[in-house]
């Protein structure tokens, strides 16, 4: 059975699909094989990235290690059983497709609170989150006192993962995973950041996630979404000029990120 990896929050901007494209370039490059599905079925941000990928392969010449994009297939409503949710069925149908032959799959989820995305985070054996340093995004996953930054308790996000926890237990599967990303972290604001990551461990405490560092704020990942990139491909496709400091530490950040994840059968070595 492939192992399930769920990229979701509910606050958009957070860059849950760079995540997800980095992530499952980053598995399909160690030689895994990797299928994706994109539950933003009207952006479909993951979908365009990999048409992309697929146009720069052309042009360029080269073949890059590359996962394997799915849409959700569509369902006849007469073949739905009475109270069945149409969104279930696709979601159901599209993950049976890939699971027989791939490693991982990874789902990314859109910036809101959907059908698709609640049943999704219930089949999650690893949930990313990524999180904007920024107490705005906190707010889905804690409320806090204003003058203490103290965690007063969950908020919606947070009791969606427990629902989705609860839903795992109910039916023998094993414990989600969730690690919380802490992304687009700036060079300035340091007191602010220290009282974000020391709301965020007091967090993880109290409601079970791990903490694992994610990206800095870099152009870099915009200006390679069109081309279908990532930072792992440029070497390959010959874009030596673009391998500048900030690059080779956005690098590493990859690096750090997919050793804490700590995936199964992984050996992260890009």
């Amino acid at each position: 059975m492939a192992h399930i990896i769920v990229v979701g929050n509910e606050k958009g901007g957070a860059g849950k699909s760079t995540v997800s494209m980095h992530v499952a370039t980053a598995l399909a490059r160690l030689g895994h094989k990797v299928g994706v599905l994109d539950l933003d079925l009207r952006q479909k941000t993951f979908g365009r990235f990999v048409e992309n990928r697929k146009a720069t392969m052309a042009r360029a010449g080269v073949d890059l290690a590359t996962p394997e994009y799915h849409d959700l297939p569509e369902v006849d409503p007469a073949t739905l059983k009475p109270g069945e949710n149409p969104y279930d069925r696709r979601l159901s149908m599209a993950v049976a497709k890939l699971e027989a032959d791939r490693d991982f799959i990874i789902i990314d989820c859109p910036g809101s609170h959907t059908r698709l995305s609640q049943v999704a985070h219930s089949l999650a054996d690893t949930l990313i989150t990524p999180l904007n340093d920024s107490f705005v995004d906190f707010d889905l996953l804690a409320h806090i006192d204003p003058d203490t930054n103290k965690v007063k308790g969950p908020s919606v996000y947070s009791e969606m993962v427990w629902n989705a926890r609860q839903l795992r237990a109910k039916a023998g599967l094993k414990p989600i995973d969730w690690i919380v990303v802490r992304n687009r972290l700036g060079a300035q604001m340091m007191h602010n950041k220290k009282k974000m990551g020391d709301a965020v461990d007091d967090l993880s405490k109290r409601i079970g996630f791990r903490v694992a560092p994610g990206f800095n704020e870099r152009v870099i990942f915009r200006e390679l979404f069109p081309r279908g990139l990532t930072l792992l491909d440029l070497r390959d496709i010959g874009v030596v000029g673009q391998m500048n400091i900030s690059n080779v530490a956005a690098r590493q950040e990859l690096r750090e990120l997919m050793k804490a994840l700590n995936l199964p059968g992984v050996e992260v070595k890009i």
